[in-house]
């Protein structure tokens, strides 16, 4: 039963963001001019077969450490800490009037610093409470949703491990699965023009090599590392960038998921600067698609990096047989 559990959570990370990769690659057929659409499904067809690559090596990899050790009283906490930072997120950011990425960062980092047992699990958590309230007009939304992604969660605890933006795309999972039901609909977004990207991506950039230097660097760990940058984005661009500052702020907080993930998957601070600015031309072509949904920006992330990896691991096959 647990092994059938851990491949059903290991479908729930590849069937989500290929869901978002393909509404990014069919909308803009109709939305933009061809050249911005060939652009994009080019960018998708890259990110897809890259991050194929990932797929295949953790579903080998999930098949052979097969041995089922079940679940237990921990998971049952984790699977709380989900759903309490997801309600409490969202009241901060709709009630409190925080906005999603102040609320989300600052979640995390109290969860981080005050509670480093359960801070991965709520850290998730706080990506449902990140809905928009166009989405979710109760904290009712918001509780489906987070029971829903604790369990993706619980399952998931053995797949994908130390890939950036993992935890917002078991909250997107949450939320999309969510919007399933009737009478919720997707808010509507015209998305961002590709000339923005020149200021998208530097950000994007940024943002990923920061949290990557306060975690492992500064040793304050992925959610602190992650959190302080999107507090900082949160509060900081906002007013300096006033026509471009919350847009901004979004990307510099999806990008510092990417800087979360592992030396084991993004070895060094330059593999984890072209997954970062990777996660800036995905946040540019997946504007339009799924807004207002909790998690999409860690999903991006997610993609960026699985596809990151896959593209080295591509390259190292491609060049090792030429070095011997």
């Amino acid at each position: 039963m647990y092994r059938y559990t851990r491949l059903a959570g290991f479908l729930a990370l590849l069937v989500t963001p290929v869901a978002l990769l393909a509404a990014t690659m069919v909308r803009p057929s109709t939305v933009r001019p061809a050249t911005v659409r060939f652009g994009t499904l080019g960018l998708g067809v890259g990110v897809a077969l890259a991050g194929g690559v990932a797929a295949v090596q953790e579903r080998e990899a999930l098949m052979f450490h097969a041995e089922a050790t079940g679940f237990d009283r921990e998971d049952t906490v984790d699977a709380l800490a989900v759903v309490v930072a997801a309600v409490v997120t969202y009241l901060l950011s709709t009630a409190g009037g925080l906005g999603p990425v102040v609320a989300a960062a600052a979640v995390g980092l109290v969860a981080g610093l005050g509670a480093p047992r359960v801070a991965v699990p709520a850290y998730c958590g706080t990506f449902v409470g990140m809905a928009s309230p166009s989405l979710f007009p109760t904290t009712g939304y918001v509780l489906v949703a987070g029971l829903l992604a604790a369990a993706a969660f619980v399952a998931t605890t053995e797949c994908f491990g130390g890939f950036g933006g993992k935890l917002g795309t078991i909250a997107f999972f949450g939320c999309a699965t969510t919007l399933a039901l009737p009478g919720v609909e997707y808010a509507t977004a015209s998305g961002l023009s590709w000339t923005s990207a020149t200021v998208v991506v530097p950000v994007a950039v940024a943002g990923a090599v920061a949290t990557v230097a306060l975690s492992i660097r500064f040793d304050l760990g992925a959610v602190v590392g992650s959190a302080s940058v999107g507090l900082v984005a949160g509060l900081a661009l906002p007013p300096l960038v006033p026509d471009l500052g919350s847009t901004l702020a979004a990307v510099a907080f999806c990008a510092s998921f990417v800087g979360m993930s592992t030396t084991e998957r993004l070895g060094h601070e330059g593999h984890v600067a072209l997954a970062g600015a990777l996660s800036g031309l995905v946040f540019v072509a997946a504007s339009p698609a799924f807004a207002g949904a909790g998690g999409k920006l860690g999903t991006i992330a997610f993609l960026s990096c699985v596809a990151a990896f896959g593209a080295a691991e591509l390259l190292e096959s491609v060049t090792s047989p030429l070095r011997e």
